[in-house]
């Protein structure tokens, strides 16, 4: 019987580019793999299929043969177990690791030594500290590289050797049947690399638990969710591996007194009836630890902002300063003596209509022609 055109068995034009060609056989690869359809004998056939044209393709000196004789330019080496390069056992080994290397983290060879893991480290901090900027201590507990080993997890620091059974790989293969199955190395577990004599502090790891403290610099204008790294301050990486780094996350303390939007600082102040009526001035604090004076003009109403510029706060990396703002909230008199409330009514009987409280009466006025409109 004559074999299938390669082509068609991967679902690509004869023109088809490299990337095309890898795009065609990861999909069907995919769909037919025998661990996906267990005990679907055509699902394997299909699978066999699709890995033996794409092994022939994706190689431009056996395109070029295949493309002038056809599949009988393989049939010879088929049938002695072998072909161009090595044959197709060797080949399809390439071409699961092709498909599926970067799953097991790229490369395939191991390395004997591993990057440490990054650490997050959550830190509150007060307004005041955004404001000012702060150097922060703090106490991270991680690995460190072990000291009676410097690192290397082996005795006297003595350094790792080859792993006999995988060659250093990483990794070892069997064939079976068909398939070459690839495994981790039980015997060094996947890094390359034993140690002949481990360390008798660290237990061949070449890293200990500590607790290490550490100087944050906190800039002026950091905002709630800023993020700080330090390079290499995380855990130790494991037998003499570089060490991860530290993230620090910064949230930001509610104030007592002032709120906080971007660079602007808000501050709401209680003013009394007076002298929101008649204005005058009061003193409101500031992040500098200061006091500032605010005007307080003729009838202000609750609400009512007055800005101070240069006042907020400052925006990080740069020389800008945000302004901060006092809102103004009218307190109403409580516990009036008999006099007070006898001065307030002869205030009222003597408004006569002058407009001393325009929203209310416009209001109210509004309200009125509602009534009216719901009476017709």
């Amino acid at each position: 019987m004559a074999k299938r055109d390669y082509y068609d068995i991967l679902g690509v034009p004869r023109t088809a580019d490299a990337d095309t060609l890898k795009k065609g056989y990861r999909k069907l690869a995919m769909k037919w793999h025998p661990d996906r359809n267990p005990g679907d004998e055509q699902a394997e056939q299909n699978f066999k299929d699709i890995s033996e044209a794409y092994e022939v393709l994706k190689d431009p000196e056996k395109r070029a043969l295949y493309d002038r004789m056809g599949p009988e330019a393989f049939a010879q080496a088929a049938a002695g177990g072998g072909g161009p390069r090595g044959g197709f056992g060797s080949s399809f080994a390439d071409i699961f690791d092709e498909m599926f290397g970067e799953m097991r983290g790229g490369g395939r060879r191991a390395q004997g030594v591993q990057r440490g893991a990054d650490l997050r480290y959550n830190m509150t901090i007060s307004l005041e500290d955004c404001f000012k900027g702060r150097q922060a201590t703090i106490k991270v507990p991680t690995s460190v590289a072990c000291d009676a080993c410097d690192g290397s997890g082996a005795e006297g620091g003595a350094a790792p050797v080859t792993c006999p059974t995988c060659a250093g790989q990483g990794r070892v293969r069997a064939q079976q049947g068909f398939f070459t199955i690839e495994r981790t190395c039980s015997t060094c577990h996947g890094t390359g690399q034993i140690i002949q004599n481990p360390c008798s502090v660290c237990n061949g790891m070449g890293r200990a638990r500590r607790e290490k403290t550490l100087q944050v610099n906190i800039p002026a204008g950091v905002e709630d969710g800023t993020r700080i790294r330090l390079s290499g301050e995380g855990e130790a990486g494991l037998r003499g591996g570089p060490a991860g780094d530290l993230y620090i996350f910064l949230s930001i303390a509610t104030h007592r007194v002032f709120q906080r939007d971007g660079a602007n600082i808000y501050c709401r102040v209680p003013i009394p009836m007076v002298t929101a009526a008649l204005g005058g001035s009061i003193e409101v604090p500031t992040l500098e630890g200061s006091r500032a004076k605010v005007s307080i003009s003729p009838g202000t109403q609750t609400g009512q902002q007055f800005r101070l510029r240069g006042k907020g706060m400052p925006v990080l990396n740069s020389r800008s300063t945000g302004d901060m703002y006092v809102e103004a909230t009218v307190e109403t008199p409580r516990n009036l003596t008999k006099r007070q409330q006898e001065l307030l009514r002869e205030f009222d009987a003597a408004d006569n209509g002058k407009g001393n409280s325009p929203e209310s009466e416009g209001f109210f006025a509004k309200v009125k022609e509602l009534w009216d409109d719901l009476r017709e």
